[in-house]
């Protein structure tokens, strides 16, 4: 494994959201959900795509926050184009389980 320097760590922008909508991703490859997330005025709302199914329903992510790398260069998958990059834990089975803070944050807070 390679280390980081801090100032590497530091570059990324991963930042707390609000999923504002959700939906079955239609036309992906793979099962996903497709994401609009609220970043607060700063970041505003970005669109994302989720392999996120195994464990979440588009209704059940309504409100949800979540934690998103923001400063990835956008990324065209199908017909929507990706934003950020949501954050979550990968399971022995595949399966992803959202990375998100224990306690309400104010949606563009950045992990430190």
């Amino acid at each position: 494994m390679n280390d980081l320097s801090w100032q590497e760590f530091e570059r990324v922008e991963l930042r707390v959201g609000t999923v504002v909508t959700a939906e079955i991703f239609k036309e992906a490859r793979k099962p996903a959900i497709k994401l609009t997330i609220d970043f607060g005025d700063e970041i505003g709302t970005r669109k994302s795509s989720a392999q996120i199914t195994d464990h979440y329903t588009p209704e059940a992510l309504i409100g949800k926050q979540i934690s998103a790398v923001v400063n990835f260069p956008k990324k065209q998958i199908g017909p929507i184009m990706s934003e950020c990059l949501v954050t979550g834990f990968i399971q022995d089975d595949g399966s992803v389980v959202l990375a998100v803070p224990d306690k309400q944050v104010i949606n563009g807070c950045r992990l430190a």
